[in-house]
């Protein structure tokens, strides 16, 4: 095991069964506070995990670097490997910190990896990486779809969230695909205190599934629909209630990425 100084902490490197119950806990206590982070069931870590030789695409094995605090706590952990081809690059497969300082620390720990002068990663819309850096132009983005939501039961999906602001509007929803979701609701927010439920009241909002889906993790805007016509005001100022309700205050990503399975 070799172990780095990173002030506060050390970064350890394990092997895949030393990580697995290490890595598994620190996920599991991040995603119950990260919009997007879906629950992971053994088998499905059996697969985020598999390694044969088939699958690396000339790349070598996973490596595994957790973040300990002194009181030897696991705070944090990187999933990654290298590809010699080409510039040499250090593939960063999944990174999850549950503390600002772990975050730091293993990100200066794969930054300082010699002999590799790219490293490729999938994070986050708003990923705080280039504000650790001297240079935040060093780090080069490209926007990809990867999170997909589809709402199949309206009335519970909207009562299980909680909102920005209080809200009061009644949607009007289209769902050709699960015609059950069709109608009209009446979404009521108070902090904690969230109630959806069917109503006959005139519409503030008529939209369709698609667009409900869309604004639903607070990634996609309600007012930048609106303004591409998908989402029609009936009730003046519902859009900017709504665009601000919905929002979160980062925004949503699903960290199981390209390498790993779908469900």
């Amino acid at each position: 095991m070799k172990f780095h100084d990173v002030g506060q902490g050390t970064i350890g490197l394990l092997n895949r069964d030393e990580a697995r119950p290490l890595i598994e806990k620190v996920y599991d206590t991040i995603r119950i506070d990260t919009v997007g982070w879906v629950d992971r069931a053994g088998k499905f870590w059996d697969a985020c995990l598999y390694d044969e030789e088939h699958v690396r695409n000339g790349a070598t094995a996973l490596r595994f670097a957790v973040h300990r605090e002194p009181d030897g706590t696991v705070t944090g952990y990187a999933i990654y490997r290298y590809q010699s081809q080409g510039d040499g690059t250090v593939q960063v497969k999944e990174l999850a910190a549950a503390t600002r300082q772990a975050y730091a620390a293993l990100w200066r720990f794969l930054i300082d990896i010699d002999l590799y002068l790219q490293i490729d990663y999938e994070g986050a819309i708003d990923e705080p990486l280039p504000y650790l850096l001297f240079d935040t132009r060093a780090v080069r983005s490209t926007v990809v779809d990867r999170l997909w939501v589809r709402l199949v039961d309206v009335d519970r999906a909207l009562a299980t969230r909680r909102y920005a602001i209080p809200l009061d509007v009644v949607f009007e929803v289209e769902d050709p695909f699960c015609p059950w979701n069709s109608g009209r609701y009446r979404l009521q927010a108070d902090g904690d205190s969230v109630t959806c439920e069917r109503t006959q009241a005139s519409a503030d909002l008529q939209l369709t599934a698609a667009e409900l889906g869309a604004i639903f993790l607070g990634g996609t805007t309600l007012a930048s629909l609106a303004a591409a016509g998908l989402v029609k005001e009936v009730r003046p100022g519902a859009v900017a209630t709504c665009t601000v309700a919905f929002r979160g205050e980062r925004e949503p990503f699903c960290p199981t990425g390209r390498e790993f399975p779908a469900y």
